[in-house]
């Protein structure tokens, strides 16, 4: 990378630090959930036409594209950046000026981060952009955090296309690792996810008479339990894999045996064959027990994210630059995760890049994680987040 551009790239992230930090400080107390993002929307569209650079809005729903380019890149593919805008239905406990005002909403996973350094990079890339050896198109998407995922959508209107995208980086906040350092893995990162919902038939009565009854709280229960023998005993040992039930509603009382229990639980895996075959196996499973208990079941299986694929090349060149830029000490290889992320739709069609900034300062008391009522960042990680994008682009 030519040494003198990257000077300038280091600097004009530093000049634009508080411009950022004004930004997602903005973004932190107006946060807008899943496919509802429709200020955040308006936001960054103003924010777009300020900087006077071309876009698109309603794509996707509540989407925003933008592409950069100069005369030069007529008819090339290009690069694409993509940050996602939504927020999470939390209640925010941090005691901060630019706290949520939005009772119940939240911005816990730093989608605000990544919407505020992707506008810090777009002001850059838009100043040199005859610099750049290709097009950049930057993507604002919505829903992520909630099924069928807004890439899902964005895909749908044609946002890899016109012109085709050609590569795409994402960055995300990590709470694990301290501010002004950066995570990669290439490869398989992260893993796929689908939601369980399953509603248990009984027949309620009187504690005292369980004879009388079917109980749906042990139904419930052996589903539970049953269902765990399907990665103990079912799946290869070598592939990542996890079933976890979050939620067990059962309205009776101490001497009341209720009509029905709900269950919600999660799938997720890193091999999408055993993907489809375990979420067979859990479905027959559970008409089975139910069955056998006299009871009947709805069961309804939304089909999430798949895998996190980060193309090796593109990874380990983007993560060759970091080290460039800031210190092989500060550049770190992640392993595998079985979270998710629904820019896994957009790694299984382009060669993709999705990688860590750290926003972790525990002297400020930063450290707690994302989905967390006190997850915050220092500050300080939106410039190296900008920097990045930027660099990705070149």
């Amino acid at each position: 990378m030519n040494p003198e551009l990257s000077v300038l790239i280091e600097q004009k992230s530093l000049a634009l630090y508080e411009k950022v930090k004004n930004y997602r400080e903005h973004l932190h107390q107006h946060p807008e959930l899943s496919y509802q993002e429709e200020e955040t929307m308006r936001f960054v569209s103003g924010k777009l036409n300020q900087l006077g650079i071309s876009h698109e809005t309603g794509v996707g729903g509540t989407g925003v594209v933008a592409l950069i380019q100069a005369e030069k890149h007529l008819g090339k593919a290009c690069v694409a950046l993509r940050a996602d805008l939504d927020a999470l239905p939390i209640v925010e406990e941090n005691e901060v000026p630019y706290k949520s005002k939005v009772r119940g909403v939240m911005h816990a996973c730093g989608h605000d981060v990544h919407t505020a350094i992707l506008l810090g990079a777009a002001e850059i890339l838009n100043e040199i952009k005859d610099e750049l050896p290709f097009p950049v198109k930057l993507i604002f998407q919505p829903g992520e955090e909630k099924n069928p995922g807004g890439a899902t959508y964005m895909i749908r209107d044609k946002v890899l296309e016109n012109p085709r995208v050609d590569k795409m980086y994402a960055l995300h906040v990590f709470p694990d690792l301290p501010v002004g350092e950066l995570g990669f893995h290439a490869g398989r990162y992260m893993a796929s996810c689908d939601e369980i919902y399953i509603t248990v038939n009984g027949k309620g009565g009187h504690g005292a008479t369980p004879h009388q009854c079917i109980d749906p709280i042990v139904i419930g229960a052996n589903i539970i339990l049953q269902l765990q023998q399907l990665v103990s005993r079912k799946c290869d040992p070598k592939i990542p894999c996890v079933l976890s039930f979050g939620h067990f509603e059962a309205l009776g009382a101490t001497n009341i045996i209720p009509s029905k229990a709900v269950l919600k639980g999660t799938f997720r895996t890193m091999d999408e064959n055993w993907r489809e075959q375990a979420l067979k196996l859990v479905e027959q499973q559970v008409r089975d027990i139910a069955i056998a208990h006299g009871a009947t079941v709805d069961i309804e299986i939304s089909k999430g994210y798949p895998c996190v694929e980060n193309d090796i090349v593109l990874t380990n060149e983007l993560a060759i630059k970091a080290k460039a830029l800031i210190g092989n000490d500060k550049v770190h290889d992640l392993p595998i995760r079985l979270t998710s992320e629904d820019f896994a739709f957009y790694s299984q069609l382009v060669p993709a890049c999705f990688f860590r900034l750290g926003v972790r300062n525990e002297e400020k008391g930063i450290v707690y994680g994302v989905h967390h009522p006190r997850f915050d960042i220092d500050s300080e990680a939106l410039i190296l987040g900008v920097r990045m994008m930027v660099t990705a682009c070149l």
